[in-house]
């Protein structure tokens, strides 16, 4: 039996959480989803989760009571979340936030696509984490050619 791949998604919009389900369910990869409506629930999460960490996170950017951008900062400022590699999931594309993203510590940035196009890119950002769990250079950290 193949290890399922533990994928924590954090977003404050239902049907976006219900279509990155979907979209996770057409790749050939064995996964489990969790998902959290907001960051500060992403933090209790991983905090009362500790023993059982997910594999990625895919961060919604705007969401109540904790942004992504802070839940980034939280979890790249913690020794124990750190190592968690950080998809940076929003509808909106700005250079400037992609960049202080980059810099904050996330591994890659995928603006929110159609669903056909979003399994094939949490295809490929998975089988890329799998293989190399290292942070790409910024010229890779958008998400494109899926």
């Amino acid at each position: 039996m193949t290890k399922k791949i533990n994928i924590l998604l954090a977003d404050d919009d239902i049907d976006d959480r219900q279509f990155f389900d979907m979209a996770l369910q057409e790749i050939p990869l064995s996964t489990q989803l969790k998902t959290v409506e907001n960051g500060q629930r992403l933090m209790e999460f991983l905090k009362d989760n500790e023993s059982e960490l997910p594999f990625a996170i895919f961060l919604d950017i705007n969401m109540p009571r904790k942004t992504g951008s802070e839940c980034l900062v939280a979890i790249k400022n913690d020794q124990r979340l750190k190592h968690i590699p950080i998809i940076m999931y929003s509808t909106s594309l700005h250079y400037d936030v992609v960049d202080l993203l980059y810099e904050n510590g996330a591994h890659y940035y995928l603006q929110k696509p159609g669903v056909l196009e979003l399994s094939k890119a949490i295809n490929k950002i998975l089988l890329t984490l799998m293989e190399n769990p290292q942070r790409p250079s910024r010229k890779s950290f958008v998400v494109k050619d899926w």
